[in-house]
């Protein structure tokens, strides 16, 4: 659970997509605007609270202990908050909908970042939301609901894909400048 709303300053593992898309966007522009604090945006969706409410209980239903630790790395302004970790795994929680979970590209990137910034193997831990789960974030966890999807390193993307971007992103950042890329999106 993230204690600090703003997204100013730093850039999250959950903005992976972001930085890896097109830079030359109406929504890359929104989002820049605000890693330079220029503006906030506050918006939350039922799927997103019911996502924040269930996530310490989900991983208490898988015995996770340590949870919500804050990994920075000040040169990159890479800021990574991880939902729970022991001490050779991270758990990215995510909820869902729909009728089965799939691992989209936009979160395997985040856990690529997650995992780059801990040196630790991830898995994504799904949890299927029923209708009535939106109305009361206190019902059991279900552990027929439960999914677990292990992701492998790719240090391949890492180093040759993502750390060049955010190496210009953070030059950016800390120059207060428009980026820029030459590269189509990876």
């Amino acid at each position: 659970m993230i204690r600090s709303q703003s997204r100013a300053g730093w850039f999250g593992a959950s903005d992976t997509a972001r930085i890896m898309g097109n830079w030359e966007t109406k929504t890359f522009a929104s989002w820049w605007a605000e890693k330079l604090g220029l503006i906030e945006h506050r918006f939350k969706t039922p799927a997103m609270l019911a996502g924040t409410n269930y996530e310490h209980r989900i991983l208490d239903a898988i015995g996770v202990k340590q949870m919500d630790r804050q990994i920075k790395r000040r040169w990159y302004r890479l800021r990574v908050n991880l939902d729970g970790e022991d001490r050779t795994r991270v758990y990215e929680v995510k909820t869902y909908g729909a009728d089965e979970f799939k691992v989209t590209k936009a979160y395997w990137q985040q856990v690529q970042v997650e995992m780059f910034a801990t040196g630790k193997n991830c898995v994504i831990v799904a949890y299927r939301l029923l209708p009535e789960d939106y109305d009361n974030y206190f019902n059991e966890i279900a552990p027929g609901r439960l999914s677990f999807h292990p992701i492998s390193y790719d240090s391949d993307f890492i180093n040759n894909h993502y750390l060049p971007r955010l190496k210009a992103l953070a030059k950016a950042l800390r120059r207060k400048e428009k980026p820029v890329w030459p590269l189509h999106a990876a």
